[in-house]
């Protein structure tokens, strides 16, 4: 791509970014991190786009998870450890439903920006700047703890870099072993709330003992001792992405090394603004989140600046409409896709369409409502005779009281006993497990449709 330099984003129209004071200080920021290892390397964002390229096709399904906006404060070992278990209970899950490989991504080492509705907010008649995530500025409402401060990279920097250390353990070290892992989600089914989802972890239960007694275990599959996991984030403060993009030495290419996946969101779509400036450019894959404002003629131009090649797995268009708004605009964005023949894989985001302010005052989401856009994704494909080729979630694995509803019923009155999330709210382990059961069950069912039609 000979019009494109990693600095072209800065002519662009820039939205949803901190201005900071003090430039010389961002200066020495972009200097240092200039100078720091990428996080994430090449030949992986080349095998996550290999993948992705066959979710488009429906060879494989990407699970797609974690953080609303990582913390400084509550970052720990424990927490990853803990999202990355529950990741693994629905990449499980997931595959039993679909018969086919789950891409796992989780939104984590990165994902510390985030978009705002305004640049200011009011409490108790003060007015001060929003709050942009820990890598922009402070959660504390003080004038001082609003300032952008671009040293807060650096922090940042730091703990992705540890997050992908302990990932990566994880990942190969013995603790994704497929056993242990369906010996967690039987534990979830073991409660009475979650009796209907017994009957499918007993058949996944059946399946590992049939494997077992026909010799494929750990000590000849490796594949069931470790899992490929990827990280993903918005790819929101350009300072910081354009600092640790490098050149991959085995194709001379820009390859962003901040991230294996990055999406441009809602908000910073725009065709000729700085965010897609600097995206079209990498060669990771991206996504792209698709409101129910994108026109279908954004769409297009969007498609052809972002994957000119028209690549397999190059891009993911994240749908998140809300609840009983998906038929309105998903049909008309799969007729524009149509139209251009582009390769896409459609993810369905049931999260940011569906957040209410409870009776409480606490921001939630009702997993009713998150489910039921998941039900309308589906139907909307299987409609049209497109591939519903993954699901994106806001999620953790500690035990949150942040989004209603649920096997464990969480109500309004309950959301004020464990709300921690700086942002928005957080589907919990019970709930994202529970919703990995759901989609499992839609896609059990679409494959069962599959095999009749071809048999006719």
């Amino acid at each position: 791509m000979t019009d494109w330099v990693k600095s072209g984003w800065r002519n662009k129209p820039r939205v949803q970014m901190p201005d900071y004071t003090d430039q010389a200080a961002l200066n020495a920021v972009e200097v240092q991190l200039g100078k720091y290892p990428p996080l994430v390397f090449a030949g992986e964002a080349r095998k996550l786009k290999r993948a992705l390229g066959k979710a488009g096709t429906g060879e494989a399904f990407l699970l797609q998870g974690g953080d609303c906006a990582e913390s400084f404060n509550e970052f720990s070992a424990d927490s990853i450890r803990d999202t990355f278990k529950v990741m693994l209970q629905m990449a499980m899950v997931l595959t039993y439903g679909a018969k086919v490989p789950v891409i796992k991504v989780g939104r984590m080492a990165g994902q510390f920006a985030k978009p705002r509705s305004a640049d200011t907010e009011t409490l108790n008649g003060v007015e001060l700047p929003s709050y942009r995530g820990d890598i922009v500025n402070g959660f504390d409402f003080t004038p001082e703890a609003r300032i952008p401060d671009p040293a807060r990279m650096l922090q940042a920097y730091t703990q992705a870099a540890a997050s992908l250390n302990l990932v990566r353990a994880f990942s190969h070290g013995g603790y994704a072993d497929v056993h242990q892992v369906h010996a967690w989600t039987l534990g979830f089914t073991d409660q009475d709330e979650a009796e209907k989802y017994r009957d499918l972890a007993n058949r996944i239960s059946d399946t590992l003992d049939f494997m077992q007694a026909a010799g494929v275990n750990q000590d000849t599959a490796h594949t069931l001792q470790s899992v490929d996991f990827y990280t993903s984030h918005e790819a929101l403060l350009l300072e910081y992405e354009e600092a640790l993009c490098r050149i991959d030495s085995t194709t001379g290419l820009p390859v962003a090394g901040s991230g294996h996946m990055l999406w441009i969101g809602d908000r910073t779509r725009q065709p000729d603004g700085a965010h897609v400036e600097f995206l079209r450019g990498v060669q990771n894959p991206i996504g792209l989140k698709c409101g129910p404002t994108i026109t279908t003629g954004h769409l297009k131009v969007l498609m052809n600046k972002l994957n000119p090649k028209n690549e397999p797995g190059r891009l993911t268009l994240i749908a998140r409409f809300g609840a009983g708004q998906v038929g309105d605009h998903l049909p008309r964005l799969i007729k524009a896709v149509e139209e251009e023949g582009a390769n896409v894989v459609w993810s369905c985001d049931p999260m940011h369409g569906n957040t209410i302010k409870s009776s409480s005052g606490y921001k939630t989401r009702p997993f009713d409502s998150v489910l039921r856009e998941v039900h309308e994704f589906f139907a909307v494909h299987n409609a049209e005779g497109t591939v519903p080729g993954g699901v994106h979630f806001e999620m953790t694995g500690k035990d949150v009281t942040e989004c209603t509803g649920g096997v464990r019923a969480v109500t309004d009155e309950d959301l004020s006993d464990r709300y921690h999330t700086a942002c928005d709210p957080r589907l919990n382990a019970s709930q994202a497990l529970e919703l990995a059961f759901l989609v499992a069950e839609e896609l059990g069912n679409r494959r069962t449709k599959s095999v009749q039609a071809a048999a006719v």
